[in-house]
């Protein structure tokens, strides 16, 4: 999926996969290199809700579904607004940082 992209989206892409799994990482994961595709799954639907200008509330709403549905484990909702809030913000700085890289190279 990622290749296809153009490099802002493979950017965030990149982003939201490190996020996932670093950070929102609901079954405590992160520090064992062996499960590092352990939330491929769920990265393409939150990639697209991010790229797409979902809200906060839509992305953590996704998150807690994938928790409480998928995992069948309680949703922690102040990490997944946390989650959320921290990929819109990846969002904004990487499209920001590529504006700025166009308008430098003009």
């Amino acid at each position: 999926m990622e290749q296809k992209l153009p490099p802002t989206e493979k950017e965030l892409y990149r982003r939201c996969d490190e996020v996932l799994h670093y950070v929102w990482d609901p079954i405590g994961v992160a520090g064992s290199p062996e499960t590092r595709d352990e939330y491929d799954s769920y990265v393409q639907p939150i990639f697209s809700l991010v790229n797409e200008g979902a809200s906060v509330s839509d992305i953590a709403n996704a998150l807690n579904r994938f928790v409480s549905e998928g995992m069948e484990f309680s949703p922690d909702k102040t990490k997944a607004n946390e989650v959320a809030r921290l990929l819109l913000e990846w969002r904004d700085r990487i499209n920001e940082s590529f504006a700025r890289n166009l308008v430098g190279n003009s």
